[in-house]
């Protein structure tokens, strides 16, 4: 698999949001260190969710930059996506893989060792560790787990670890030290006053 982008950026559909402005900000400063995910509400059709995507892998072909499709893999395959990514209520990790081939980017959540390994055993490319910190963005997650369960989780795998949850530039530098590859970020861009302006920041603190 190529290398991943560190800063993977989750499109915000939530009412009141535009995530194509967002990417149209983010692209041009991220240019192939970004990886959007697409990611829908759950009462969006499948054609929603096409449409979203589709339009995202067209926006991300010339910067080098490659999308992915949370959750929903049949559009993933349907808009010529570089993988997918899936949560704990998803298709199996091993289920998944077969849905987008061997040579997919496929992304897998987990919070603890055994699940990590676990997953990476059924196939997963990378894990999406966390949530880290509190963050409004989703309800009904677990509660974070900090740079601590992130090192925990990074020093089971030998496949990258994304960072989520509450991320922001400034908690950046704790999750790298602890072994975190990348971080995934909604609100730190998309609530941003200036989504440039803050992809920039992110990637500053990524690479320090």
């Amino acid at each position: 698999m190529p290398s991943l982008g560190r800063l993977h950026l989750i499109t915000d559909t939530r009412p009141g949001r535009d995530p194509l402005a967002v990417l149209r900000a983010a692209l041009p400063v991220a240019r192939a260190d970004l990886v959007v995910q697409v990611r829908v509400e759950d009462d969006a059709t499948d054609r929603e969710a096409y449409e979203l995507a589709r339009l995202v892998v067209d926006a991300c072909r010339p910067y080098g930059a490659r999308c992915l499709v949370n959750d929903r893999l049949h559009v993933a395959v349907a808009v010529a996506a570089a993988g997918g990514h899936v949560g704990a209520d998803d298709l199996p990790v091993a289920a998944a893989r077969r849905v987008l081939g061997p040579d997919a980017v496929l992304g897998a959540t987990a919070r603890e060792p055994d699940g990590a390994r676990a997953a990476v055993a059924a196939g997963a490319s990378y894990l999406g560790v966390g949530p880290c910190h509190a963050t409004t963005t989703k309800s009904g997650l677990p509660t974070p787990i900090g740079p601590a369960g992130v090192r925990a989780v990074a020093g089971a795998v030998d496949v990258p670890v994304i960072a989520i949850g509450g991320v922001t530039a400034a908690t950046v530098p704790a999750l790298r030290a602890a072994g975190a590859y990348g971080v995934a970020v909604v609100g730190a861009v998309s609530g941003a006053a200036d989504p440039a302006r803050a992809t920039a920041e992110l990637l500053g603190a990524l690479t320090c």
